[in-house]
């Protein structure tokens, strides 16, 4: 794998705020994060991580993951 990128759209005001371990792109409702310059490259079954704080509402929005 050479990359990977995970998307999802907020329901309502939330916002992810600061990002790490993850390159972050878009505006709410709709963002996407794809990985940084040193996590992108992976082996089969290999795992990788990002996170953020969120502020708003709570919610569980449904992500959709894709790799290169």
């Amino acid at each position: 794998m050479n990359g990977w990128t995970v998307t999802w759209n907020w329901p309502g005001s939330q916002s992810a705020t600061p990002l790490w371990g993850g390159v972050r792109s878009g505006a709410a409702p709709s963002v996407s994060v794809r990985n940084e310059s040193w996590n992108g490259r992976l082996a089969a079954d290999a795992p990788t991580t990002f996170g953020f704080t969120a502020a708003g509402t709570a919610a569980g929005p449904a992500l959709t993951c894709t790799v290169t």
